[in-house]
């Protein structure tokens, strides 16, 4: 297996998501999903925001502003869906907020099929972001 970037907390949120689905299986709504998914990775000593507000920039602006299921350990967008499968257009809207967000690394899972369906997304465009020490 390739060695990605978070590796470990990704694999956890992961892991987290397989418990969920295979207690509560697919044909619950989203938000049931979000809810679940937040006390397992609770018991898994993840830390995260849920539904937490991003700023959208354009060309430098702030457009507006879109909500994120989870952002974990400050590193890791996830992205949930209750859908019967992912298609290109949900990994392309994940893709654009990774990017939107200037983030690294992102997850989209899906809890609406029959089997967990999860892809892990890097940001090409990731920019680290410099903080100025003072001296």
């Amino acid at each position: 297996m390739a060695d990605y970037k978070f590796k470990e907390i990704t694999e956890k949120i992961i892991g987290s998501s397989m418990k969920v689905h295979a207690a509560l299986g697919n044909g619950f709504q989203e938000v049931i999903y979000q809810r679940a998914l937040e006390i397992e990775m609770q018991e898994t000593g993840l830390g995260f925001a849920r539904e937490l507000s991003m700023p959208v920039h354009y060309k430098g602006r702030n457009i507006g502003e879109r909500r994120v299921d989870f952002f974990v350990d400050e590193k890791i967008m996830v992205e949930i869906k209750a859908i019967i499968s992912l298609e290109n257009v949900h990994l392309a809207q994940a893709k654009n907020y990774l990017e939107a967000y200037n983030m690294q690394v992102g997850l989209l899972i899906n809890f609406g099929a029959i089997s967990l369906q999860f892809k892990r997304l890097e940001n090409p465009k990731f920019v680290p972001i410099q903080i100025p020490i003072n001296h």
